[in-house]
């Protein structure tokens, strides 16, 4: 039996009997600051915790749920009598320990998003209560659980098979997953699941062995992460996809009709990898693969270990948009392997990521690029600060008590978490700041994080004493001020200067650029452009812009979007057609939230537009895209 101290963090080995011999600890600490605190889990992981999560899983193509078992190993405080999991629409069957025997249990009061509470309590020997090494819950998910996006073959490019995807950040797992669903209880993992044999199986974890052919149509499927992972990141996707390789760690999978593309836009990983070992340490996680997912996913990105989902908006045939590959590698090092303990938190995970994805992409692309990227990241900033305020709390990095980690501004976690790093580079030089962050990833490897500890090692092994240099970085008033400090590392003029030039020509007499010049901008300088175009344009001049820069033909979705964007905030209706084709094959929250609260802020004229199309395209988006929307036009079911 392994036993956890009370309130202590200690660092214990994990049973997983997977692991091999040779495995190097896996169990991480439990942190017990306030700072550490997760209000969004019902766990009490100081009392007893779950350590490792065996899942033996039938996708029900049918019923749009899974259904089989979970074995969770158990670490207990000596005297525990029960161990409370996360659960989100679970229906449970039973419960039992790792003998068989049954194990009282009860689901709590749910709670809207968070779910409920389930308690299980430890048998009773000889008047002594007992915690199990390993339990066992039999269940199935609701039919369509949040963390599930399941599609009809009409909604996938080969329109033959049905797919599946997972998307578990920040608190959808518990609605597949009965674990301790918080980002502080790390936990290895393995899992067998069953899917229709005309289907292929990827997880977040490494593939063992070929699927194993049960002649009743069905293929099993397994895999194994025997590295210490905040549960968010166990994800799933099951559907008629085909596999390439990039190089000897890395590869893509994706539908047929998108295989070609998608390895084409992804060649660089193998040099992206390179990059990332060489500036911060070795890439621990063995393959780097990717899956390209149909356009309903929500995000750009997701950076689940050995398996990166993405989003095919960001092909666009030049590799322009290959940032977000470089962000979601990133994770290899920020969020991956080091990960905040509480979603308060999100800077630690996406603002270093952002930092260290210009680092590499400064690397493989050069410094021009890379420039180009932070000045667009520095203007997000900026703009979000004008537009909410600089004593705002929702400006803050470290998100305050008042506001939810879930609605705060994602420019305070992204681009002030990047433009803080680029900050305290520029202070204390690169060599110096490179050679830090690398020891804070090498010694918080596979365990949580707080902004606490991040600050203090900062203080110790950085600043190490020097009063002038504390008071240089400002540290405090970065991560927990508001605003953005003065001391903040300003993007290089010369990143735009051309553009700028012509957006302010633009902007003083309708002057545009040549069709020829703007097809020689990079993406970047073309979304800087038009990012920077007037916010009230009338019919003629959007026309002129279309016609000039051939925006509505536009292979990048970047830029498409933001011409969309400009369209409908003023009622231009030769963009209605196109945008409504957009809106019902993306799924990708970034592009749809902001286009349906374009139409919708004119009033009389977006409003019936979006109503009807909303009504149309609702089903096809993922519960995290739906419950953005919805708020945007006041959908009720």
């Amino acid at each position: 039996m392994r036993y956890l101290a009370p309130l202590a963090a200690l660092l214990l080995v994990s049973c997983n009997p997977m692991a091999g011999e040779d495995a190097a600890p896996v169990v991480a600490p439990i942190l017990t600051s306030e700072q550490a605190f997760d209000e969004f889990t019902y766990a009490r992981p100081q009392e007893a915790r779950v350590s490792h999560v065996a899942l033996d899983l039938v996708l029900n193509f049918d019923k749009k749920l899974v259904e089989g078992t979970a074995t969770l190993d158990v670490v207990a405080a000596e005297g525990a009598k029960e161990i409370v999991l996360d659960s989100n629409g679970l229906s449970i069957t039973h419960v039992t320990d790792g003998e068989g025997v049954e194990l009282a249990w009860e689901l709590g009061e749910s709670v809207a998003e968070k779910g409920a509470p389930l308690k299980i309590s430890f048998a009773e020997t000889d008047g002594a209560v007992t915690a199990p090494e390993r339990i066992l819950i039999t269940y199935a998910s609701a039919p369509y659980a949040e963390a599930l996006q399941w599609l009809a073959p009409e909604q996938t490019a080969g329109k033959k098979q049905p797919f599946l995807f997972s998307q578990g950040q920040a608190i959808l797992n518990r609605s597949w997953i009965p674990t301790q669903d918080s980002p502080g209880i790390r936990q290895t993992w393995e899992a067998r699941i069953v899917a229709p044999e005309a289907l292929n199986v990827v997880m977040s974890g490494i593939k063992q062995g070929e699927p194993e052919d049960l002649g009743n149509g069905t293929r099993a499927h397994s895999f194994v992460m025997d590295k210490s992972v905040p549960p968010y990141l166990i994800a799933v996707a099951a559907g008629n996809i085909e596999f390439a390789e990039i190089g000897p760690r890395s590869g893509v999978w994706a539908e047929p009709e998108t295989l070609e593309a998608a390895a084409k836009e992804v060649g660089d990983t193998e040099e992206l990898i390179d990059a990332g070992s060489k500036l911060f340490g070795d890439y621990r996680w063995g393959r780097y693969d990717m899956i390209v997912l149909p356009p309903s996913f929500p995000y750009g990105g997701m950076e689940n270990p050995v398996m990166t989902f993405l989003t095919p908006t960001f092909i666009a045939g030049d590799r322009s948009n290959n940032g977000l590959v470089a962000h979601e590698l990133a994770h290899s090092w920020s969020g991956n392997l080091t990960t905040y303990a509480s979603w308060r938190d999100g800077w630690l995970n996406e603002g270093v990521t952002s930092y260290i994805e210009s680092r590499i992409s400064e690397e493989v692309y050069g410094k021009a690029r890379a420039e180009q990227e932070y000045a667009l990241s520095y203007a997000g900033l900026a703009e979000m600060v004008e537009t909410n305020g600089s004593d705002n709390p929702n400006t803050a990095m470290r998100t305050p008590a008042e506001i939810s980690p879930f609605e705060t501004a994602g420019e305070a976690i992204y681009d002030k978490g990047t433009v803080f790093l680029r900050t305290v580079e520029q202070t204390v030089g690169r060599e110096k700041f490179d050679a830090w962050l690398t020891a804070w990833f090498d010694n918080h490897a596979f365990q949580p994080i707080t902004s606490e500890m991040f600050l203090a090692d900062l203080r110790e092994n950085l600043i190490k004493g020097d009063a002038e240099l504390e008071k240089a970085l400002m540290l405090d008033e970065w991560v927990y001020g508001t605003g953005i400090p003065a001391n903040a590392a300003q993007p290089d003029a010369a990143a735009f200067a051309a553009v700028d030039s012509a957006a302010a020509a633009y902007a003083k007499d309708g002057t545009l650029p040549e069709t020829k010049a703007w097809k020689g901008w990079t993406a970047a300088e073309q979304r800087r452009f038009l990012e920077k175009l007037p916010k009230e344009l009338d019919d003629a001049q959007l026309a002129a812009l279309n016609d000039r820069l051939e925006l509505s033909a536009t292979g990048n979705n970047e830029v498409l979007f933001l011409w969309l964007e400009a369209a409908l905030r003023n009622e231009y209706d030769p963009a209605i057609p196109q945008a409504q084709k957009f809106l019902a094959r993306v799924g990708r929250n970034k592009f749809v939230s902001p286009l349906f609260t374009a139409l919708w802020d004119t009033g009389s004229w977006g409003r019936p537009i979006a109503t009807k199309l909303y009504a149309e395209t609702r089903d096809g988006y993922h519960s995290y895209t739906r419950g953005k929307v919805d708020k945007i036009v006041g959908y009720e079911g």
